[in-house]
């Protein structure tokens, strides 16, 4: 029942507006100024409408605590958005590619015995799997940075927090605690030091743990790591301190690697002699830690000293010969399509090369010692020198020594392969071997043989079927030889008789025969000439020592070669095959090895003798003194060495006149001397070997410059000499008796001849020709002909020479090369 009094007109108020009955009055200002009436006898208020008693206000220090709801509400929150990042982050960060410089390796390249002779590129690592490290220096890394590591999760919580915590607060920086996170720093992200890294690094080793076994990660942890001396991974760390391959360290050796990898500059005691017994604390201590783990023997510790590493080596990947070995190597595996050029630039490539390591070392010092110890500043021409050289096992085609210059750092261009020299006479023996490949005969239908006489008469034009060619070259300080033999013309290096002989078998005959021997048919100047006798190709030195290879392996040719593996990540590359094939026959090649060992034993290459052993060898010169050559040949090496003129500043080839100390450099003098001192020290070890020969010498031949003494008749030089059996018959007599003739050992091999070898003991005497040797009319002059060098063209056999050479069919030269 309500205790207030009714309101006027009964009525109870208008929607609105409330009043104490729970309806608004009609007037409002009535309900304005009615007065709220309270019971004033004491009455308790209605049910339901008890006033609650309100809590203490928190005062002072309490009000700073938060309550246990602010409490929980906060913990929620916070596994909330922990949760909630984790998942974030696990979704958001995935596995990145692996950083450029993690991948990066340098190619290797080793002599034949695996010894390194170069790494190039600019990081020098090299990766190789697990399985060829050694256990004991894998358990010697895990003993120094994470013993745990087969057993533990992929990331250490109280690690990472503290590593966290300190580099936020300033306190040091800190690096990942297990393997995991180190290598993921090393291989995906890199090596700052912020919150973000850590963070990245956090979640990729979670995500890498789940989806790379234990060994992977431990693979990549050793291939990537820095272990000071401009080496990243275990195996360069391997031959920058100790020099070998990581299969062939010690437990000792491989604990001391493990310790670098706390403070690899700092831990090299070597560079740093004054942290000795820092370096011995940290190898102790991981040796010990792998007592600890069982990997190590207690006895075997205990008898262990420390392993001193070798001394540091200076930045020079590709000085001295390195570079020009390592340029010759990638040019032939690119130029043989093994691998193509963009791609080996990438790295990581494992070459081994056909070079032997003593035989390369013999080859550098023989020209150090007769060739660069003669060079003076006192002269202006030393400072042109150059020097090529290459050597070739012939029973395999194997290049087994390359000397390219003084310093690649110093002069960039390979003297060994470079194209652009003529080899001189050192092209002679080529068609010596293509005339008696092709049984060719001269003019007057004699057969082509080391006995077959020419006319050696200075500057005599050289003639063909259908008459005089125009060319007469001259030869070497203008000598009239007068009639000779061809071993004999080659002993001296007669220029007129090898130009005739050209001409006699046929310029493309002689051409196609270099090209089967060895010579690349695209080198320059191989036009098919009288004048290619004289040796105007520019062939490299590389190229003829294949040439004569072929020679001294009794015609059989196989292309020259470089490499004998080739591998990346432990994966062979296929290489191309090799085939031997028979350039020329055996009679033509042992023909010619038969006369090229006169011009050894007394030609213009006794200074070959030197080598101490059977050897077979021509000199060769360039126009104007250029080059200087000797190509030569045992049975079981074949080695050409050139010097050459260069200006050093503009790169023109230079006349080598006064060079040395010398008047005239020639290819007898300081190549030959080259040639023996090498020769002599690579094949020191090996037993010396003879010449197995099957040569056809051909019937002796008359003098004719001594029949025209006897009979005291001129004779007319150029022409056949006719001379009845008698005559043959005491021709064959004198030979018999000749002093100076030398007979080859005998062969072992049943079914083989020996043939006489030809070793005049005095030059022929020079005669003083007709003023046309031919004994022919004179043709109608052409102006400049005489002394031309080559042709352009090969003339036709049945065109006349007017009609082949009017055009201008030749070039304008001075004396031509070849002397």
């Amino acid at each position: 029942m309500s205790h207030e009094p009714p309101q006027p007109g009964g009525d109870h108020g208008e929607p609105g507006q409330k009043g104490h009955g729970g309806w608004p009055p009609r007037d409002p200002t009535a309900a304005a100024t009615t007065p709220n009436p309270q019971p004033s006898d004491g009455a308790h208020e209605p049910k339901g409408r008890t006033k609650r008693t309100k809590r203490p206000r928190r005062t002072g220090w309490r009000r700073a605590i938060p309550t246990w709801r602010m409490t929980l509400g906060g913990v929620l929150l916070l596994a909330l958005l922990l949760g909630g990042g984790f998942l974030a982050g696990y979704q958001l960060v995935g596995i990145p590619a692996a950083n450029a410089s993690a991948t990066a390796q340098s190619n290797v390249y080793l002599y034949a015995d695996g010894s390194v002779i170069a790494r190039d590129g600019e990081i020098n690592r090299e990766n190789i799997p697990l399985h060829r490290i050694p256990r004991t220096v894998q358990r010697a890394v895990l003993a120094a940075e994470d013993r745990d590591f087969y057993s533990e999760p992929a990331i250490d919580i109280k690690a990472m927090t503290r590593a966290g915590w300190n580099t936020l607060t300033g306190k040091g920086r800190q690096g990942g605690s297990t393997i995991t996170q180190q290598y993921v720093k090393n291989y995906y992200l890199g090596q700052e030091q912020t919150v973000v890294r850590k963070a990245k690094e956090f979640f990729i080793s979670i995500k890498l743990g789940r989806e790379q076994s234990k060994d992977e990660i431990l693979e990549g942890y050793l291939n990537t790591s820095y272990f000071g001396r401009n080496s990243y991974g275990i195996q360069a760390a391997s031959h920058a301190y100790y020099g070998k391959n990581v299969e062939d360290l010690g437990t000792a050796e491989g604990a001391y690697l493990a310790s670098l990898l706390n403070a690899p500059s700092a831990y090299d005691v070597v560079a740093h002699p004054g942290n000795r017994d820092a370096v011995l604390a940290r190898w102790a201590y991981v040796l010990d830690g792998m007592v600890k783990e069982d990997w190590l023997g207690a006895t075997d510790r205990a008898a262990m000293t420390f392993p001193l590493p070798g001394p540091v080596k200076p930045a020079t990947a590709l000085s001295g010969q390195r570079g020009y070995l390592v340029q010759a190597v990638e040019d032939y595996v690119t130029g043989h399509g093994i691998v193509d050029e963009k791609t080996l630039a990438t790295g990581g490539y494992r070459i081994t090369t056909t070079l032997q390591k003593k035989k390369q070392n013999a080859l550098v010092e023989a020209v150090e010692d007769n060739v660069l110890s003669e060079i003076s500043d006192d002269r202006e021409a030393d400072r042109n020198v150059r020097v090529g050289g290459a050597s070739i096992d012939p029973s395999d085609g194997h290049v087994v020594a390359m000397y390219g210059g003084v310093d690649y750092t110093k002069q960039y261009v390979n003297n060994a392969t470079r194209r652009d020299y003529q080899v001189g006479s050192t092209f002679k023996p080529f068609v010596l071997a293509a005339a008696v490949a092709n049984g060719s005969t001269t003019q007057d239908d004699r057969a082509i043989t080391p006995n077959t006489r020419y006319d050696g008469t200075n500057e005599r034009t050289v003639q063909s079927s259908a008459g005089s060619t125009g060319y007469a070259p001259a030869n070497e300080d203008d000598v009239d030889y007068g009639s000779l033999t061809v071993r004999e013309a080659t002993d001296k290096s007669v220029n007129a008789v090898y130009a005739q002989m050209a001409q006699d078998v046929g310029p493309t005959e002689v051409r196609d025969t270099a090209i089967a021997l060895g010579i690349p048919r695209t080198t320059p100047d191989l036009t098919p000439s009288p004048s290619i006798a004289l040796g105007p190709a520019t062939a490299s030195v590389v190229d003829m020592a294949a040439a004569y290879a072929t020679l001294a392996d009794h015609g059989r040719q196989r292309a020259y070669t470089l490499v004998t593996e080739v591998s990346k990540n432990g994966t062979a590359l296929r290489l191309p095959a090799r085939t031997t094939r028979r350039a020329i026959s055996r009679e033509a090649a042992d023909t010619t090895t038969s006369v090229l060992r006169s011009v050894v034993d007394g030609g213009t290459g006794t200074a070959a003798q030197g080598a101490g052993r059977p050897a077979a060898g021509k000199t060769g010169t360039a126009e104007e003194d250029k080059a200087a050559w000797f190509a030569g040949y045992t049975p079981d090496l074949a080695t050409v060495i050139a010097v050459m003129g260069q200006d050093p500043d503009t790169g023109v080839q230079k006349p080598l006149y006064g060079a040395l100390g010398l008047a005239r450099m020639n290819g007898g003098g300081p190549p030959a001397r080259t040639w023996a001192a090498y020769t002599a020290a690579a094949l020191e070890s090996s037993e010396a070997q003879d010449f197995e020969l099957e040569a056809e010498e051909g019937p002796e031949e008359p003098d004719p410059d001594e029949e025209t003494e006897e009979s005291g008749a001129p004779r007319e030089s150029g022409q056949p000499v006719e001379e009845d059996a008698e005559g043959a018959d005491n021709a064959a007599s004198r030979s018999s008796k000749a002093p100076g003739r030398r007979t080859e050992p005998a062969s072992k091999s049943p079914g083989r001849r020996t043939e006489p070898v030809d070793t005049p003991e005095t030059p022929a005497p020079g005669r003083t020709p007709p003023s046309d040797p031919a004994g022919r009319a004179p043709e109608p002059a052409v102006p400049g002909a005489p002394g031309r060098d080559r042709f352009e063209n090969a003339p036709g056999e049945n065109a006349s020479w007017r009609d082949r050479f009017e055009d201008g069919g030749f070039i304008e030269g001075a004396r031509g090369p070849g002397r």
